[in-house]
């Protein structure tokens, strides 16, 4: 591909697959080694809920990306994964190694992540033209999610093998040779003082005692402005809607052993979990090939979720398994697809100094739902069946695709190709979308 001779991407990209490795061997490492510390499921159900708790946080953490040096941040977030991940193996080895140790070391190697991932979406624009940016975005998710699906299927015999210990040591390199790699990496940087002509105006106009704000006050100030650009857009409708479609993901992901287990157990469980990987996987990795960025994001989005809750529906009324798990898997493809859209349209139309800001809000407030969602369908799963749970989301998620469908806001956003930073951020074009009436 001709994207990889472009050595930055290249750089980028590994470095991507060792940190996604790192984290999917971890993710599961540390389930298994806080259930056999503690012998108890409430220690499980702790370290999950700290993992999730740190999305909060992501909403604060843009403007110190767009502040920092990528490179910078990216090197020394992995750095300092490895070396907190070395603690684990090092407390094995001194015989000091407790469940408490590991529950306060996993909140912390979240937290990082939730300052990685914005940071290696926002420089992406700066490493690649943008009409490569659809196919970064793609190589991308495919990193992210099919190392995702191999890890899943891979950990399990690993830690047999080597034992989730070792796995702690083995990931801490991996983290290691990415900072090794992000050290060669060349990112261009936009300088501090660099406006455009509209911001000089307001600058010249702005008062003295507006001059003299805090950095506190400049940082709040940035955070606002980066969740502007995501709600106060014709382009918060796709937003909300995603997020009802995060929440009836945790909901089903909650019932889902038990929905397995009634159809044979922890086995069909796992092909449960790798169909829904892998229908992402595939959506994300076809993606730059089906030209969608010609097609207004509204038909965009509201067709690939209406098929989406479609085949989530139908998934829990079919009598053979084979076929439950494909039309499962079938239900995340139109997700894979939509997300490698989305982180293009964002990456062509927000201005540069507030990409990771955007980016870190539009993750955080996706994620924030997913625990509601966990909550809700846990509570649902206790007074009514699981496969009835599954099809509630499911037509939660058909309902978004057919509310984007009607939308009048929604339909008339552009396709991706059409985005761009006039557009996206344009007071004028927002209002004038905003006060189309709805139906």
């Amino acid at each position: 591909m001709g994207i990889f001779k472009n050595r930055n991407f290249t750089l980028l990209f590994i470095g991507r697959i060792l940190t996604n490795i790192g984290d999917s061997l971890y993710a599961v490492a540390a389930m298994w080694l806080v259930y056999s510390l503690g012998g108890s499921t409430l220690y499980t159900g702790i370290a999950g809920f700290l993992s999730i708790l740190p999305r909060i946080i992501q909403l604060f953490s843009g403007p110190m990306i767009d502040r920092v040096p990528l490179r910078g941040l990216l090197v020394y977030s992995q750095l300092f994964q490895a070396v907190l991940l070395l603690v684990v193996p090092l407390a094995h080895y001194f015989d000091f190694l407790t469940v408490g140790l590991v529950l306060a070391i996993t909140p912390i190697l979240t937290t990082i992540n939730m300052w990685f991932y914005p940071a290696q979406m926002s420089a992406l624009p700066k490493i690649l033209d943008k009409k490569q940016l659809t196919q970064g975005n793609s190589l991308f998710s495919f990193a992210y999610q099919g190392i995702d699906v191999a890890c899943n299927a891979a950990s399990g015999a690993l830690i047999v093998l080597l034992g989730a210990v070792a796995l702690y040591l083995w990931n801490s390199l991996g983290f290691f040779i990415g900072a090794l790699l992000f050290m060669q990496l060349r990112i261009k940087t936009i300088p501090k003082d660099s406006y455009n002509n509209e911001q000089k105006i307001l600058k010249n106009k702005t008062s003295e005692s507006n001059t003299r704000r805090t950095p506190f006050k400049d940082y709040v100030s940035d955070m606002k402005e980066g969740i502007r650009l995501i709600l106060a857009t014709p382009l918060s409708r796709i937003q909300l809607g995603v997020i009802v479609i995060n929440a009836a993901g945790g909901a089903t992901f909650t019932v889902m052993p038990a929905f397995a287990d009634r159809l044979g157990g922890p086995g069909i469980y796992g092909m449960l979990l790798m169909a829904g990987a892998c229908g992402s996987l595939l959506g994300a990795l076809l993606a730059p090939y089906m030209k969608l960025e010609r097609v207004r994001l509204g038909i965009v989005f509201a067709a690939a979720f209406c098929l989406s809750g479609i085949a989530w529906c139908l998934c829990v009324f079919n009598s053979w398994t084979w076929l439950v798990v494909l039309v499962y898997g079938l239900a995340w493809f139109p997700g894979g697809v939509t997300n490698v859209i989305i982180n293009t349209v964002i990456q062509k139309g927000v201005p540069e100094k507030n990409m990771g800001t955007v980016f870190a809000a539009a993750s955080g407030l996706s994620g924030i739902a997913m625990p509601l969602g966990n909550l809700l369908g846990g509570s649902a799963g206790v007074v009514t069946s699981s496969s009835a749970v599954i099809a509630v989301c499911g037509l939660a998620v058909l309902g978004v695709g057919i509310y984007w469908m009607f939308d009048p806001v929604t339909r008339k956003l552009p396709a991706a190709d059409d985005v761009d930073q006039s557009w996206f951020a344009s007071p004028e074009k927002t209002n004038a979308a905003q006060a189309t009436p709805s139906l």
